[in-house]
């Protein structure tokens, strides 16, 4: 079916781009199961843009592996007058399309990779990652301010790097000054804020962390280039505070870039479909999983995942329990027992009537427990932190003290802040994110995948391995 439709439309260079091109198309699949596609709130929670005429939207293509993919999905075009533009992402096997919705709807779309044998994988948190795109702005743009501001502040401290006399130079030097202190507020004030508000919420929570004694460090750092500016005593540190942040926040982004690279972050909305199908007075209809309430009566088909807690209606039913308990062996059902969110339907058709939200199912508190569980868990940095903290502060004030009684307060200030400056953590807090990325990197390329970074640090602790009656050992 796929030759027919490439060469229908000229397009059989194809089969020429790699040895083994495109994947194995499965037949037998009803096309009713993308009648959800047609219902508007879930297709506006899908696309990425949408006007009178375009619309956007990006979908994810496990199929996707060879030039031929890339090829083809790009050559959309050709095969529908009604699609505009396609951009293929290999390594995060994603393709965005953007196609008239008066031409081609969504459905249809959708119906058109799956007969070329690229279905989508659509799922509920598909319909919920505005958020996340927003936050990750976010940290580039705090990233670049840092990058912008760090190398123009180095520019207007050139001059102070050749030791060069500014007596000559009128108001140039103090100018030159002030411009670093305007370019290190938004460093300070912006920039600087992925360190002051997790450092802040550990003092409220009384847990000294990693970010407590650099946010100490920074603050040190602009009080005393402050105050050198203004009394015209010196140049100040404007250049090493953006640095500092630019180079810290680099460290940052290369794990995120890393643990995003192996996207092992998905929560139970990763794997429940977006859609149902509910029965009402005998009809058939799609309605999105957020929206099931109680007493609603839904037909789960084979291989469907059930998204919530429900009791079976049909006379019998074998559910597949391995995304929730590991445990592959069908669970036989009959009539009136209870059904959990997470279990696949492997046989024919059956109706389960709920009796839970999606949100309040049996799996999705075993997800929240787990995910408080491991957020409770302290690296190595912040445990360091806790003591390292106290004793910089304590080393900082009896440096001080003892300068403020021999030589003033002027002199104490200055010992004060430089011990806090030099004692800055910052290569702590710089090599532990970039040793996890990469960490996580390394594992990654050997299908080792795990669910947060912290947990690197726990399993050098480990001692012993248990399996469980669903445990497999593939090699002694």
């Amino acid at each position: 079916m796929v030759y027919e439709i490439l060469s229908e439309h000229d397009m059989c260079q194809y089969y020429d781009l790699a040895a083994h091109p495109g994947t194995q198309l499965k037949q037998g699949k009803s096309r009713q199961r993308f009648a959800y596609l047609d219902h508007p709130k879930i297709v506006s929670q899908l696309l990425d843009y949408q006007d009178q005429s375009r619309s956007s939207i990006t979908l994810y293509l496990p199929q996707i592996h060879c030039a031929s993919c890339i090829w083809l999905l790009e050559n959309l075009y050709k095969l529908h007058p009604g699609i505009q533009q396609t951009r293929v992402f290999f390594m995060k096997k994603q393709v965005q399309i953007t196609f008239l919705q008066e031409q081609i709807s969504l459905r249809a779309l959708v119906e058109l990779l799956t007969d070329i044998g690229y279905e989508p994988s659509i799922h509920l948190q598909d319909g919920q990652k505005s958020s996340g795109r927003h936050a990750d702005n976010s940290f580039y743009l705090k990233l670049g301010i840092a990058g912008f501001c760090f190398g123009n502040i180095m520019l207007f401290s050139f001059p102070e790097y050749l030791g060069l006399e500014m007596t000559g130079a009128g108001g140039f030097h103090q100018f030159f000054s002030w411009l670093n202190v305007v370019l290190a507020l938004p460093v300070l004030l912006y920039s600087a804020q992925v360190f002051f508000r997790p450092a802040l919420q550990g003092i409220r929570q009384r847990r000294i962390n990693i970010d407590v004694p650099v946010s100490i460090g920074i603050l040190a750092l602009f009080i005393r280039s402050l105050v050198e500016i203004l009394s015209q005593t010196g140049a100040g540190y404007m250049d090493s505070l953006a640095g500092l942040v630019f180079f810290l926040l680099i460290g940052k982004w290369f794990q995120r870039k890393s643990y995003d690279h192996i996207a092992f972050d998905k929560d139970y909305t990763g794997y429940f479909p977006i859609a149902s199908t509910r029965v009402v007075e005998g009809k058939e209809e799609s309605v999105p999983v957020m929206d099931i309430v109680q007493d609603d009566v839904l037909r789960i088909r084979s291989q469907e995942l059930i998204p919530a807690d429900a009791v079976l209606v049909s006379p019998q039913a074998a559910i597949d329990y391995s995304f929730v308990t590991g445990e592959a062996e069908p669970v036989e059902k009959i009539a009136g027992n209870l059904l959990y969110a997470g279990g696949r339907q492997v046989g024919g058709a059956i109706e389960v009537r709920v009796i839970k939200p999606v949100s309040q199912s049996y799996l999705t508190q075993i997800w929240d427990q787990t995910s408080d569980t491991s957020s409770q868990m302290d690296s190595y940095a912040d445990q360091l932190s806790k003591y390292f903290t106290w004793i910089i502060l304590l080393i900082a004030t009896l440096a001080g003290s003892y300068w403020w009684y021999t030589a003033g307060l002027t002199e104490a200030l200055g010992v004060f802040t430089a011990v806090l400056i030099v004692a800055c953590p910052c290569g702590l807090a710089l090599t532990s994110p970039i040793i996890q990325g990469n960490t996580l990197r390394l594992f990654g390329r050997q299908g080792f995948y795990l669910k947060k970074a912290q947990i690197l640090e726990h399993m050098t602790r480990i001692k012993h391995i248990v399996f469980d009656k669903t445990g497999t050992l593939t090699s002694k």
